[in-house]
């Protein structure tokens, strides 16, 4: 079995370029642009990948990437619609499933359930994705990785928590999780600008994120959480905060190797080289706090 390598701290597996270039040509065949365009930008892509594969993650890079793209194309925010029909889908289940969730006997892990099946809304490991079998899933199947009793414990203790945001579509999701859960303060993060189909500030606005905790932005315009990239603003809550929830394997990859008891990730494994590192099934869904193991 191919296993990640760990350098310096830092995730890198050779899988990880054939992703990457998935990713880029879904995005290519978006936009018009040449075969020498799309040449160049792979050579590009190769070649910052082999000089900073030791140095950076993948999620450092695709900022890079991300930019270089956007200006090649002329577009800001490729994921624009794709973010904006994840946030509609999702409205519509929230409002099927919030008083269902409501009234169920174990409100908190139906919740748990629903807000890591939203994080398979994500345009950045697929061009298409199906919430409602994934949904079905997260009800009938078991975590593969299972703290989420000793998340709802630390949720009763918590006095601050941070909540790490993943992807346009998957936070109306998280929403319906904090409503659930009604802790006294939470501060969610999203992403410092548009990347991929992460959620922004404007996303969090459009599905109102606001009315039921503080919003922020993390600073930075990786598709992650990487520390050394966050404003100060963020920092302080990080810092502050005794519980992180962190949405996602883009956040995963930013603080894995933090070794941070306080936080704990909730998501579905979308690749072989997470799984491989969580010594899981891709596909899986976990709540998997370090401390624990």
């Amino acid at each position: 079995m191919e296993v990640a390598e760990i350098h310096n701290n830092k995730c890198i597996d050779n899988r990880c370029y054939e992703c990457v270039c998935n990713l880029y040509e879904r995005l290519f065949s978006m936009y018009p642009v040449s075969l020498t365009q799309k040449k160049i930008f792979y050579v590009w892509m190769k070649k910052l990948m082999d000089e900073k594969g030791y140095m950076l993650i993948i999620p450092e890079m695709q900022s890079d990437f991300n930019r270089r793209f956007c200006e090649m194309v002329s577009n800001p925010d490729p994921f624009a619609e794709q973010k904006e029909k994840s946030n509609q889908i999702a409205m519509s289940l929230y409002v099927k499933w919030k008083s269902i969730v409501l009234s169920d006997k174990n409100p908190f892990d139906l919740a748990l359930r629903l807000s890591i099946a939203g994080n398979i809304m994500d345009y950045g490991s697929s061009n298409s994705f199906n919430i409602f079998q994934t949904i079905k899933n997260a009800l009938n199947s078991n975590f593969a990785i299972d703290h989420s009793l000793l998340l709802k414990e630390k949720i009763n203790k918590a006095n601050h928590i941070l909540f790490l945001g993943d992807n346009a579509g998957e936070i109306v999701f998280d929403k319906l999780f904090i409503e659930t859960i009604m802790h006294h303060n939470i501060t969610y993060v999203v992403r410092g600008s548009s990347i991929l189909n992460d959620a922004t500030i404007h996303d969090a606005q459009k599905i109102r994120m606001g009315m039921v905790t503080d919003v922020i932005s993390n600073g930075d315009d990786s598709p992650s959480t990487i520390l050394d990239r966050c404003s100060i603003e963020f920092l302080e809550n990080y810092k502050n905060a005794d519980l992180i929830i962190s949405k996602g394997q883009g956040n995963l990859e930013g603080l894995i190797n933090e070794n941070d008891p306080r936080i704990f990730y909730l998501l579905v494994v979308k690749c072989n080289v997470i799984a491989d590192l969580l010594k899981v099934e891709k596909g899986s869904m976990i709540v998997y706090n370090y401390k624990e193991k």
